[in-house]
């Protein structure tokens, strides 16, 4: 995969390509975490505290923004994700916490307790038609495919036969990770959002994001799947990086990393992150005016001149960094 494109994977897209592996390590618990998620219909409607006072960080490098001016009433929050991280490594400042309890509501890339979008995130994974990864390789490249997934992953590929190739990439990642049980950052901000009682929203829906796969050709993504094994250690440096930037809220190196590329530019740049950031801003125009907001999404949306901050900024809005601590 190219350089720039495993950044967008790391850093931005899509947050149910976490879920996924989440889904797949913790399929026993799933009964329990329904359960749960159906109890937030009760706490719908809960009222935001008074406006309390958050402390401006003197430079960009964190992960908790606060957005206001161009006519809002009250304040909303732009906090950078990564979608799997080990669960040591997950920690919510006193101030993101206060940030959360003031909002409203909270909105992700998708709504996340909902278990339509886990349940159906599983049909939504599958490639449109009759088409199957043996058809998208030759019979080399598919008996090293499904050994690699056997004998590495511990998992047969002929339970995965119809799945975009993409989200198999996301399969890797764990073993990339220095931990034996990963946690996506979004998966404890939910637990976190029903410790206070707030309803979570989705900036887009399951069908929309398992869309986008499909608008990639699977072809294409069947390659990239090849060369990310083949290119595991590699990329496995690479990841530790990223989860260092991120861990110490690099900002400036996460925009750096996803700018650059030796390849030049990438061919799906815009469907992966800019037309997403766009609709997303319209979306927030029309929330922020009634209610404050706590935006999570990948920490790549945030940052570059056409990501959410800058976005929003060109729009009117004051977009400051907070302390995240």
């Amino acid at each position: 995969m190219k350089a720039v494109n495993k950044q967008k994977m790391y850093f931005s897209v899509l947050p149910y390509t976490g879920s996924f592996i989440l889904f797949l390590q913790k399929i026993k618990e799933m009964k329990k975490w329904l359960f749960y998620s159906l109890l937030m219909v009760f706490f719908v409607g809960c009222k935001a505290q008074s406006s309390p006072n958050f402390a401006v960080q003197k430079n960009d490098n964190t992960l908790l923004w606060e957005v206001s001016g161009n006519g809002l009433q009250k304040p909303s929050f732009l906090f950078g994700t990564f979608h799997l991280l080990c669960r040591q490594d997950i920690h919510f400042s006193d101030q993101l916490k206060k940030a959360l309890n003031y909002s409203n509501e909270i909105y992700m890339e998708m709504d996340m307790d909902d278990p339509a979008t886990m349940l159906g995130g599983m049909l939504y994974m599958n490639m449109r038609g009759d088409t199957t990864l043996a058809e998208l390789y030759t019979a080399k490249e598919y008996a090293r495919l499904k050994n690699y997934f056997s004998d590495t992953l511990k998992m047969p590929l002929t339970l995965l036969q119809k799945a975009k190739p993409y989200f198999l990439v996301a399969l890797l990642y764990p073993r990339m990770m220095n931990c034996p049980s990963p946690a996506g950052v979004e998966e404890e901000l939910v637990k976190l959002a029903k410790e206070d009682k707030k309803e979570i929203q989705g900036l887009e829906t399951i069908q929309f994001q398992a869309s986008v796969f499909d608008s990639i050709p699977y072809q294409w993504q069947a390659k990239e799947l090849l060369k990310n094994i083949d290119s595991f250690s590699v990329n496995k440096e690479e990841f530790k990086t990223m989860l260092d930037y991120y861990k110490n809220q690099k900002m400036d190196s996460i925009k750096k990393m996803l700018g650059k590329s030796e390849f030049g530019s990438d061919k799906y740049d815009d469907l992966l992150l800019n037309d997403r950031n766009k609709k997303w801003v319209k979306k927030l125009n029309t929330i922020m005016k009634n209610e404050s907001v706590f935006v999570a999404v990948g920490a790549g949306h945030l940052v570059g001149d056409k990501g959410l901050i800058s976005l929003l900024r060109k729009q009117g809005y004051t977009v400051e960094p907070l302390e995240n601590k």
